[in-house]
């Protein structure tokens, strides 16, 4: 299981203390919300975060971009080192195009979908995208708790995957904790993103073995 740690939970007067950490710990990427308080309820952190974020992390960087007109930030993403890239089907009209600019940028493509968007719409993209990101709460916030139905959804999703012959990911990301992992994991989800269970633990790098399933 691929852990991404998300930023949005971090100490934010101590950040370079939080980064450290995910340094040393078994974390493989570290999952960056970018919110513009348009396309999502609130507002994150913007390109000056993300440079001195991108100066000092050792893991690879999973940058979720929930704004809107999201491909007009692809070279700034791209500057950052950046691995992977999500966009939001929601944000997104002329998606296959974003997806195809992303990955002519040198970058790992990843769509999301909110909690109110099927599945389905990614039938003529799957093949085209590394990675899908499934929200499991409303985005926006952290902190929510985990909606229910959203491991009947990663179960349809891995089912499109396979019988599109697909290589790409599923992340989940929302409520992950010790009791929604072990479901997520068994419904065929790839990487965990988690935030406040994570960085309001005590022991957060025994979380992160813990979540990867070690």
């Amino acid at each position: 299981m691929i852990v991404s740690p998300s930023l949005l939970s971090a100490n934010f007067i101590d950040l370079k203390s939080d980064i450290d950490m995910i340094n040393r710990s078994d974390a493989q990427w570290l999952h960056l919300d970018v919110m513009d308080g348009v396309f999502v309820p609130n507002i994150s952190f913007g390109f000056p975060v993300l440079k001195a974020v991108a100066k000092h992390c050792e893991k690879k960087l999973d940058v979720h971009l929930m704004i809107v007109e999201p491909w007009k930030f692809i070279n700034e993403v791209k500057n950052l080192g950046a691995y992977m890239m999500n966009v939001h089907y929601e944000a997104c009209p002329h998606l296959h195009r974003t997806i195809q600019q992303i990955h002519d940028a040198g970058m790992k493509a990843g769509v999301t979908l909110n909690p109110h968007t099927p599945v389905s719409v990614l039938e003529e993209i799957i093949q085209d995208v590394d990675m899908v990101l499934l929200m499991t709460v409303n985005p926006g916030y952290g902190g929510q708790k985990f909606i229910e139905h959203s491991i009947e959804k990663v179960k349809r999703l891995r089912k499109l995957i396979s019988d599109t012959g697909s290589h790409a990911l599923i992340e989940v990301d929302g409520g992950v904790n010790g009791e929604t992992a072990p479901r997520l994991a068994a419904a065929g989800v790839d990487v965990l993103v988690a935030g406040s269970y994570v960085f309001g633990n005590d022991n957060p790098e025994k979380v992160i073995k813990e979540l990867r399933g070690e």
